[in-house]
Order: structure tokens, then sequence, then C-alpha cells
């Protein structure tokens, strides 16, 4: 649906961790781009409705982590799980995740979320605005191959999950592999 396209520029407000601030919370404010993420590098994007809900704690977060390695083997530099989130929360998540190779990406306003059409009102689960849950294999920007779960709806009942999922994503990788000359 969205090959083709270029992500929208975007500044995430991210918090980092960074030892001169000293005291019992080392961190500090940093601004990164879209082209910080994504400039130059061949990238999984995943966005999924919430921090530490369960399908994404249980299923989605925890195999793009552990495929990592095979990931890197595909041609992928980076693997990134982005949530309409602030970043406190999603720090907390990756900590809480054990997370040592997918990256977390705030998008706290859901700025970017809404620039790709992804944004959904999950006032039914008491959530508010949140990303539709998708995945794409970006390339310096570029969406090469996207994925979306069905049934893009506000309100949805259903949490669909699968099309999103690590291991479509990985078989459209080894079916869409170039060959090395």
């Amino acid at each position: 649906m969205k090959t083709g396209v270029t992500l929208p520029n975007v500044t995430f407000h991210t918090r980092v961790r960074d030892e001169a601030v000293g005291g019992p919370n080392p961190f500090r404010w940093e601004d990164k781009t879209t082209a910080d993420y994504f400039a130059g590098k061949r990238v999984i994007l995943f966005s999924l409705p919430g921090a530490f809900t369960p399908t994404c704690s249980t299923y989605q977060l925890p195999g793009f982590e552990k495929g990592f390695e095979d990931f890197k083997a595909q041609g992928i530099d980076e693997i990134y799980c982005m949530s309409v989130n602030d970043s406190f929360v999603m720090n907390k998540w990756a900590e809480s995740q054990g997370l040592k190779n997918v990256k977390v990406i705030p998008d706290g306003s859901g700025a970017f979320t809404r620039k790709m059409g992804m944004l959904v009102d999950k006032d039914n689960l008491g959530f508010g605005m949140r990303s539709w849950r998708y995945a794409a294999i970006v390339n310096d920007g570029v969406i090469e191959a996207w994925f979306e779960e069905p049934g893009l709806i506000d309100n949805c009942p259903d949490d669909p999950y699968g099309e999103s999922s690590p291991e479509t994503l990985m078989a459209w990788l080894k079916e869409n592999a170039t060959v090395s000359a």
C-alpha cells in the first residue's frame, strides 16, 4: 500500500542516558529526526498500539528482538519499535523487556503516526489515540515493503496480529533476497 513512499519528516523527543547528568536519573532530552533514524540504513520499523500491552510484549517485540541476527543476515541494519507513548514509557518498556537489539522510538504526540495515516482512536480500551499495528522495511527513508494488519478502524474490538509479525517480515525478506554476484 505505501511501498515507495518517503517517511514523513518528524522530530522525536527522546530521553537518553547521560552519566554526566549524575544523580539517580541520569537522562537528558535529545531530539532526533526521521533522518537520524532512517537515513543511509535499511531497517525494520514496526509500530504497535502500546508499550506493556499483551500482544506487543509477549509476541511482537520479543520476536523481533530474538530474530535480530537473522534479520541482520538478510541485510537489515537496525530494528525500531515505535508506539504512541512518551520516551519515559518507551525507555522503561525497553528496560523491562531486556532489549539489546531492538531500539524504541517514542511518538508521544502521534505526529509521525498521524502523518503515516495510521493513527486510530482506541477510546474503547481507554487508550485514546494510538497506532494501528503495522511494520515496514525501510531503505534510506523510503518504504520498500509494507505490512499492515487488516481492518484499520477506530475503536477496533479486536487486536489483529500476523501481517506485521517477525515471521511475516522474515518470509518476505527471504523471498525477495537479492542475489549477490
